[in-house]
């Protein structure tokens, strides 16, 4: 028996290692995307993390500024696609939107080749299923301590597959498989997406998000950590912008409008931020000089992919 559990307990770390990856699992974008102020005068931590992650803004460290700096110039040239030394807002909001799009068909890529088993150019429902869970189907384990936990990973990841595969044929084609994994990206997911937030967030099972829920999902103090001040601006955007109909709590279509506005465009908003911030002579386009003065701004963006293609060769990108 101790043998058993052993090897459930293995099995289910395998399985949450093969499963879809918990940041495209939990689609959920926070109001804000740093606790740190968002001062440029103060350094760009801010944009580093908005755009990074705590972790990921570090990778831009293990390149000297000068390293950085020559291999952001040659992102600059593969960015000024009419070659005239300069970088206009559609550029700019091109490129990055560009690397959004690189950036999914890459780990796309990455995970296809673990679940297409038999190299049909389609991932089934049951191919899925026998490489993420396989151990676990048709056995019980009522003494594995993380049953609950496997339960509910196959139920969503099942609930997720079955609304990315349009046609119902139980088949993941290569279109669907990415909505699979990103749905945020596909209208049809919406609704999942909006759902699966609800699903995190909601404790008690109620089916809406109480002001407990909201503030507890992004901050949980320890050891008598003090809240900081941004908690209190959390709470005053919950009762006055999150919750519209003021009953104290956020419903479906609420939670919609937070966490996938659907006016909102993330690229362009950073093309007229980078823009803003670098365009010192006010003609709105920025130049190889005037990015790479301010180069310690554009490793930590959208534009470099989250930093990662000032370590990768000019032909990669």
């Amino acid at each position: 028996m101790k043998l058993l559990r052993s090897l459930a307990s293995i099995c289910l770390l395998a399985a949450a290692a093969l499963s879809v990856p918990t940041q495209e699992k939990r689609v959920h974008h926070q109001a804000d995307l740093s606790d740190r102020a968002h001062d440029d005068s103060h350094g760009f931590k801010y944009d580093h993390e908005a755009f990074l992650g705590k972790e990921e803004a570090k990778t831009f460290g293990q390149l000297t500024p000068e390293e950085s700096k020559d291999k952001l110039a040659m992102i600059v040239v593969r960015i000024d696609t009419d070659k005239d030394g300069y970088i206009s807002h559609a550029e700019l909001h091109h490129w990055i939107k560009h690397r959004q799009r690189r950036y999914i068909e890459e780990n796309v890529n990455k995970h296809w080749k673990d679940y297409d088993k038999n190299q049909d150019g389609k991932i089934a429902w049951e191919e899925y299923k026998n490489t993420t869970f396989g151990f676990y189907l048709g056995e019980e384990f009522d003494d594995v301590e993380d049953k609950a936990t496997y339960r509910s990973m196959l139920k969503r990841d099942e609930r997720r597959f079955k609304t990315a595969d349009r046609d119902g044929d139980g088949m993941a084609t290569r279109e669907e498989f990415t909505a699979f994994l990103h749905p945020e990206e596909f209208d049809y997911m919406k609704d999942l997406v909006v759902q699966e937030t609800v699903d995190d967030i909601d404790k008690n099972g109620d089916g809406k998000i109480d002001i407990n829920e909201y503030i507890g999902d992004m901050f949980s103090p320890e050891n008598g950590e003090s809240e900081p001040d941004w908690v209190q601006t959390e709470k005053k955007n919950f009762h006055e912008f999150r919750d519209t109909n003021k009953d104290g709590y956020l419903h479906n279509d609420e939670v919609a409008h937070w966490v996938v506005p659907g006016d909102v465009d993330h690229a362009d908003n950073e093309a007229k931020h980078l823009i803003q911030e670098t365009d010192t002579d006010k003609d709105q386009k920025i130049t190889k000089k005037e990015i790479l003065a301010n180069w310690n701004m554009f490793v930590g963006s959208q534009v470099t992919n989250y930093g990662e293609d000032l370590t990768k060769r000019h032909d990669e990108l």
